[in-house]
């Protein structure tokens, strides 16, 4: 599985940008989709996975609101529309992917295919 993550850009607090995850090769076994941030000198953290057989969305408290995760599965593409966007929210994005879902999915040692990265920066 080849992800590419793209969108990211520099947007005013209160803003929106959507950000892209385009996923190639045997995509039909992933089960779980997600996305993480990690913003400078900080760990790499949880923002949202979309749980694809039960079509269950899981999100961050910090983010739950304001962003929303949605797949096109004909065009093999996972999104992250992310509204009233806060300074706090700058970070590089990644998507990420795993075959089954698991319980300890915000964990990032549990994905085993991941993006490039795409940053996202919030101006106040």
């Amino acid at each position: 599985v080849q992800l590419q993550a793209s969108g990211g850009g520099l947007v005013q607090t209160g803003g929106s940008l959507r950000l892209s995850c385009a996923a190639s090769g045997r995509t039909f076994n992933t089960d779980a989709m997600v996305w993480f941030r990690q913003a400078p000198g900080k760990e790499r953290e949880f923002v949202g996975g979309l749980r694809r057989p039960m079509r269950r969305t899981y999100y961050a408290d910090s983010v739950k609101g304001r962003f929303t995760i949605s797949r096109d599965n004909a065009k093999e593409m996972v999104y992250l529309q992310m509204n009233s966007l806060k300074p706090e929210d700058t970070a590089v994005y990644y998507c990420a992917a795993r075959m089954h879902w698991i319980t300890d999915y915000t964990s990032a040692r549990h994905y085993a295919y991941w993006g490039q990265g795409t940053l996202v920066t919030v101006s106040s």
